[in-house]
């Protein structure tokens, strides 16, 4: 397949919705791509809007079918749209199965930086779930108990981020495989995003950061047939320039995002500065 042509419509400026108003660029790719960025001038607008997003789909699935199953990305970039996913109204919740997309290896079961609490605080304890599934860590074995569940029916919506190394979830570009046969694997974190959770101000230092996760693989989290991304700062501006200009790769796995058929990547205006 050779080269195409596409334009990119990105908003840049002030607009009474809180948008910003539009300006285009063109860059090349290799693959047929569908995703498109919607950019907002501050943190609080873009994580409305992707939660307004998230709720719009929950809502008409939920009309559609009996139950919703949906993905959580645990991290800082992802709290402003899971505020506003909590007040979003007309969501029958009790009809919503949640998970999460990765856990730490080897933190103690009460740590603050484990991903189920961070989860469980700003969303799933907040709402009234049909179930919430949990990776845990303490049985004899995590990964194929959790895949077992993912794949127990379809997964219908993925909330997710990018990493500043380009990863989703915890899909490192040294382990990232976008054919991977499985929907959920140990992996080693490499040190651009151990370094993320310290930039993050989940850790103090990087030693304290664990060495090793289990997380969704690249099919599981692309198995959705909604993805909300939500991507915010400045220390993203260089994953998410890539992510839209470079040539899809493991290099930067979150290019793969450009292959999905129905993925939204929400930006501000620090995380879109290099566009």
């Amino acid at each position: 397949m050779g080269l195409h042509s596409a334009r990119i419509t990105c908003t840049l400026a002030h607009s009474e919705s809180g948008r910003l108003c539009c300006r285009s660029f063109d860059y090349q790719y290799l693959y047929p791509e569908t995703m498109h960025p919607e950019i907002f001038l501050t943190r609080q607008e873009m994580g409305i809007a992707a939660a307004n997003a998230a709720a719009d789909f929950l809502r008409h699935s939920l009309s559609e079918q009996e139950t919703v199953r949906a993905v959580f990305a645990a991290a800082p970039s992802q709290n402003e749209m899971l505020a506003a996913l909590v007040g979003a109204d007309g969501i029958d919740w009790h009809r919503v199965e949640a998970f999460h997309m990765d856990e730490y290896l080897g933190l103690d079961a009460a740590a603050p930086q484990r991903f189920a609490r961070f989860l469980k605080e700003r969303l799933f304890d907040r709402l009234p779930f049909r179930a919430v599934h949990l990776i845990d860590t303490t049985i004899a074995e995590p990964v194929e108990h959790y895949e077992a569940l993912l794949r127990s029916a379809p997964i219908d919506l993925v909330c997710l981020g990018i990493g500043e190394n380009g990863h989703l979830a915890f899909n490192d570009p040294p382990v990232a495989d976008f054919a991977d046969p499985v929907w959920v694997k140990v992996v080693e974190l490499d040190e651009a995003c151990r370094q993320q959770q310290v930039n993050d101000g989940c850790f103090a230092t990087l030693d304290d950061v664990p060495r090793r996760a289990i997380t969704l693989t690249i099919p599981a989290l692309l198995s959705g047939r909604r993805l909300i991304c939500t991507v915010p700062g400045p220390t993203k501006r260089q994953a998410v320039f890539k992510t839209l200009r470079d040539p899809i790769s493991t290099a930067c796995p979150a290019t793969v995002l450009r292959e999905h058929a129905n993925c939204t990547l929400f930006l501000d205006k620090d995380s879109a500065a290099m566009l």
